[in-house]
């Protein structure tokens, strides 16, 4: 498996691309924005798009799937159907943050946790993991030991849960009862910021760390 990391966006999001160095079949992963940027990545590297997957409907890890959905063809998988919320309200969280107009759209398919989804020869295991949002996704390649985890952790910390149906309990539930298990070497890239491993974080996140719990 081939991983391309394009953060975009003044978020500075992580859209990911995942490709099968078997088939040629590739996913992105939450296109936040700059299509044309993506577009152009897509074509240098000769990338056979099969699907758009999103992990949650955050403007800014969604507010260029509709455009790259038109553009190239291919479905939208995810998230799960507890964020709709979140994709309807689209219009209005481009405003909050002073962004050109993103119109709502609703995705091909929702997904839910222990689906499975194929892109070319490569399987992701979608786990649901609320929290940061109630429908917060996240898919994790076991034969790669490698995950998309969104906005759920990220090195050095965790997703807020200050916003419109956050739970704090839910997300610190999801992040040790769910990804930890997945073993310590599994490496994941967050919405934001620097890769890491669930190990180096079951150790040392201040928030989540096996220290915490005694």
């Amino acid at each position: 498996m081939k991983v391309l990391v394009l953060p975009v966006t003044a978020f500075q999001q992580n859209c990911t691309v995942v490709r099968c160095e078997r088939t040629g079949a590739a996913a992105v992963i939450d296109p936040g924005g700059e299509v044309e940027r993506l577009l152009a990545v897509v074509a240098k590297h000769d990338l056979r798009i099969e699907k758009i997957l999103l992990t949650h409907g955050h403007l800014d890890h969604v507010g260029g799937a509709a455009e790259l959905r038109e553009r190239l063809g291919v479905p939208i998988w995810g998230p799960h159907r507890a964020d709709a919320f979140w994709l309807e309200g689209l219009a209005a969280q481009a405003a909050l943050f002073g962004m050109a107009a993103v119109r709502a759209f609703c995705p091909d398919r929702w997904l839910v946790g222990g689906e499975r989804v194929a892109v070319g020869a490569m399987e992701f295991e979608v786990l649901h993991c609320p929290g940061h949002t109630p429908g917060h996704l996240v898919f994790f390649n076991r034969a790669a030991n490698w995950a998309q985890v969104g906005d759920v952790i990220f090195a050095g910390s965790i997703g807020r849960t200050d916003f419109p149906r956050g739970d704090r309990r839910q997300l610190e539930e999801s992040i040790r009862g769910k990804l930890f298990p997945l073993g310590d070497g599994v490496r994941f890239v967050p919405g934001h910021g620097a890769q890491s491993t669930f190990g180096r974080e079951r150790r040392a996140n201040p928030f989540v760390a096996d220290g915490r719990y005694g």
